[in-house]
């Protein structure tokens, strides 16, 4: 169970976009971004189509907290990078079933996408 209250494992169902705010790794600066968030029913998860590249990912990692802003809702976090293949890829599945047959998940013996590679479980920071 991912710890967070109900209404915040619907919300992330519900919302197709929502704002995540990290602290820049150099600067220390606050940093949004507007991403896709999927749940399981349990768990809440976020992935960055363009890898760990992407200064959101790398600024998530190196802060460790986030907050996440959802239909009015305001959440501190901390992020678990799912760094499992196996894992990577039933998380795709669940991205898949929300936003469709854009998200192509890799499958076993094959590397990783981008995004697989950049996907994170949310955990409440608290």
């Amino acid at each position: 169970m991912s710890g967070f209250d109900l209404k915040v494992i619907e919300a992330a169902a519900r919302e197709r976009e929502v704002k995540l705010t990290t602290h820049g790794r150099k600067s220390g600066k606050p940093v949004s971004v507007t991403i896709w968030i999927s749940t399981d029913g349990n768990r809440i998860f976020i992935r960055s189509g363009g890898g760990l590249g992407r200064h959101w990912p790398q600024n998530l990692q190196a802060g460790g907290r986030a907050t996440l802003e959802l239909a009015g809702i305001e959440v501190e976090v901390k992020p678990r990078h799912l760094t499992d293949p196996a894992e990577a890829r039933l998380v795709s599945e669940v991205v898949r079933r929300k936003y469709g047959s854009i998200v192509k998940p890799s499958r076993p013996g094959e590397p990783l996408t981008q995004g697989e590679q950049a996907t994170f479980e949310l955990l409440p920071a608290a």
